[in-house]
């Protein structure tokens, strides 16, 4: 007779218990063996992100192979290239041909950029045409005079900016800061230099609003690297974690976070006046308009004083320089007429082609930032009028009739409503 495996039943319990517990077990294995396939594919794909992302080496050897051989110069090269006392960092890249690290230069903390590929042209989410291979710092070329040099750069700002009356101030300013080791004199490294930075939007509004408090100073360059006073707190609300705990948290969840970690409400007023007032350097500014064209927190920051700072100005554009690159893109809908993420424009049915009239100006898209980070949390006596002026601020257009006054008079209202409520506190 066969033997049964569990031949007593004093045994049957025991036996049931073996085989529950070998069932637990292999159910616990699978699931363990799984959970680590998924992570350790989540770690390889953001390393491949990372690796794609980060190639601050490849940058340093490309602009120090130029500088070594005597094409480029500036104030950044030897300490990048010779004694190196400016390194690179953490990562903060987020394109693999913007690279963006903090950094140290000579015991002073910075944020390094840094081109790794020249566009042609600005980026609406396709490209216009294919990107060509061009020459690196080809531009001026030996034997260009000075005089030649401030005509290339007239041309190039009449382009940008349009016929503005004071280009040839800014051209001479221009001149000043690409004479990187002051000898009073811009040599063909410096102005090869020069003239690759002042394609970058974000370099040419640091030299135009170096004075204001709220752009971060330019502290070097060297080729199309440069090197930009570091910002404490590099995104409006309060905290920062790693990459791999960010997977894990859904957005409304991390939202909800983001309100929570943020300054005390007349700290967050005087960063909100910081940014109006960032608002209104680059409204009709000196040397004409520029364009906010994305108006995220993570490109806003501030200091240990609350001081609003400028993080990431890559998306803020002249307007003549937008204007001229749009019109006649052709167009399905109005999405196909958008620039960063808030610059649009409409698309005309007619004739299939996007209209050159951004629609929203810069205050209306910064009180869409600033509405639930000061509604939060915002004193009971002022919350209602508030409310009120921001909602007034985010219904601004660009086609209504005396936007300029009321861009003004909105602008204003709103700085006095918070200044009164914060100006006889600590945080003032």
């Amino acid at each position: 007779m066969a033997r049964s495996l569990c031949p007593g039943a004093w045994l049957r319990k025991p036996c049931y218990l073996q085989a529950r517990f070998s069932y637990v077990r292999m159910k616990f294995l699978f699931f363990s063996w799984l959970v680590v396939f998924v992570g350790s594919w989540i770690i390889y794909v953001q390393y491949s992100t990372y690796t794609e992302l980060c190639r601050g080496k490849d940058c340093k050897k490309i602009i120090c192979d130029k500088y070594k051989t005597g094409v480029i110069d500036g104030p950044a090269c030897n300490s990048l290239c010779v004694t190196e006392t400016l390194y690179f960092g953490k990562c903060l890249s987020t394109k693999p041909n913007n690279q963006m690290y903090l950094g140290i230069w000579d015991n002073l903390p910075g944020v390094v950029k840094c081109q790794m590929e020249q566009a042609l042209h600005l980026d609406f989410g396709t490209e216009l045409e294919p990107r060509k291979e061009i020459v690196l710092f080809d531009k001026p070329t030996r034997g260009t005079t000075v005089q030649k040099f401030k005509e290339m750069v007239y041309s190039l700002f009449k382009a940008k900016l349009g016929d503005q009356g004071n280009l040839s101030e800014l051209v001479n300013l221009i001149l000043t800061v690409a004479d990187g080791d002051k000898d009073g004199q811009v040599s063909l490294g410096e102005a090869k230099s020069a003239w690759a930075l002042l394609q970058l939007n974000e370099f040419l509004l640091m030299v135009i609003l170096q004075d204001k408090e709220h752009t971060p100073k330019l502290m070097g360059f060297c080729g199309d690297l440069y090197v930009m006073e570091s910002v404490e707190y590099t995104s409006l609300y309060g905290i920062s974690l790693p990459w791999v705990i960010e997977l894990f948290i859904p957005s409304g969840f991390r939202r909800s976070m983001d309100q929570l970690f943020t300054p005390s409400w007349p700290r967050k007023a005087k960063i909100a006046i910081g940014l109006l007032e960032f608002v209104e350097d680059v409204f009709h500014g000196p040397y004409g308009n520029f364009l906010m064209c994305d108006t995220s927190a993570k490109n806003l920051g501030y200091n240990d004083k609350y001081d609003l700072k400028m993080v990431d100005m890559r998306k803020i554009v002249p307007e003549t320089n937008l204007k001229e690159l749009i019109k006649d893109r052709h167009c399905e809908s109005d999405l196909d007429c958008v620039y960063g993420t808030d610059c649009r424009t409409s698309c005309d049915q007619s004739t299939m082609k996007c209209t050159s009239e951004v629609i929203q100006p810069n205050l209306a898209k910064a009180c869409q930032l600033l509405k639930d980070y000061l509604l939060r949390g915002a004193p009971v006596e002022i919350r209602e009028e508030l409310e009120k002026q921001l909602y007034s601020c985010i219904a601004l257009k660009v086609t209504a009739n005396q936007m300029e006054m009321e861009h003004s008079l909105i602008l204003n209202n709103l700085k006095t409503l918070l200044w009164k409520k914060i100006s006889y506190t600590n945080d003032s």
